[in-house]
């Protein structure tokens, strides 16, 4: 058996991926906010389950929620530590929205969130295991993203990207989107032999609560459309997360491998770029207050 952590478990495709964790056995660190009934689920399920209560738009809370994760493994309470999966999200609509520590909520939230807890995990993964982040395709325009009027990525330093702006809607989401690929493919530079990272892209899933912030009439087409074949929802991609996290069909992807769903796919070539890549690495260091012993997510 073992364990795995994930961030926002409680809705959605949290919730569903949860879930189809604890059907496979796993024990599962759930950290979040509103986890009781979720872990109730997942208890009725069989899992052995321990709840990690953090708001992850405050770094404080992220690094208390590290400290009681690494205390849980040090103390033999829990298995070792395979898989750590960055589920929780946010999409603002308006980029001037700041979080406790003064950063654009949505890069925040999506990633700076998650270099800090996995900063502050490092050495706690046990080999082999995997880091699985969640991106969206976002990052790129396509016809059904210009007809949906979804805005593509506006990269520019990293540091600029942690400050508000007064980008249109959407704009802070592809660009933490974008900032996540970068992430992974300098995070595998850093980690110890035997951890994969890993990116998964679940597909649109349309009237989810990462579009909280929308309009009603927006939230209620979103709803609609949701139903509709084919289109993704939490109940068809979140068991296909913890296959990504958890099965042999997966166990060699590493160096950022993109999954959609259920298949890999290759990212645009813009989002390898070494240098951008190395940035991302050094800002978000700065913006955390890490050092590079801190950094090193799993060495």
């Amino acid at each position: 058996m073992t364990s795995v952590l994930i961030t926002g478990p409680s809705r959605n495709l949290g919730r569903a991926t949860t879930l189809a964790l604890a059907d496979r056995g796993a024990d599962l660190l759930l950290v979040g906010r509103n986890l009781s009934p979720v872990a109730a689920e997942a208890r009725e399920r069989g899992a052995r389950v321990h709840e990690i209560t953090a708001d992850l738009s405050r770094l404080a809370d992220v690094r208390a929620a590290a400290t009681a994760a690494k205390d849980l493994m040090d103390t033999g309470t829990v298995r070792p530590l395979r898989a750590l999966i960055a589920n929780a999200g946010l999409m603002s609509g308006d980029s001037r929205r700041v979080t406790a520590d003064g950063y654009e909520t949505t890069f925040a939230v999506n990633h700076l969130a998650h270099a800090q807890l996995i900063a502050g995990l490092h050495g706690t993964l046990t080999a082999p295991a995997r880091i699985v982040l969640l991106s969206s395709n976002t990052y790129y325009q396509n016809v059904w993203r210009r007809l949906l009027r979804v805005p593509e990525a506006r990269w520019r330093d990293p540091a600029d990207l942690a400050r508000p702006s007064d980008d249109p809607p959407g704009v802070a989401y592809s660009n933490a989107k974008l900032a996540i690929l970068y992430y992974a493919h300098e995070l595998q530079r850093h980690v110890a032999p035997g951890i994969g990272v890993t990116v998964f892209e679940p597909g649109w899933m349309p009237g989810t609560a990462l579009g909280r912030d929308a309009p009603p009439a927006a939230r209620a087409v979103g709803r609609a459309l949701g139903r509709l074949p084919g289109i993704s929802t939490p109940e068809r991609s979140g068991p296909a997360l913890a296959s990504v996290a958890l099965d042999d069909r997966w166990s060699h992807l590493r160096d950022g491998a993109f999954v959609l769903r259920d298949h890999l796919i290759q990212p645009r070539p813009f989002a390898h770029d070494r240098a951008r890549e190395r940035r991302l690495w050094e800002a978000t260091a700065e913006l955390l207050g890490l050092d590079r012993a801190d950094q090193h997510g799993g060495s």
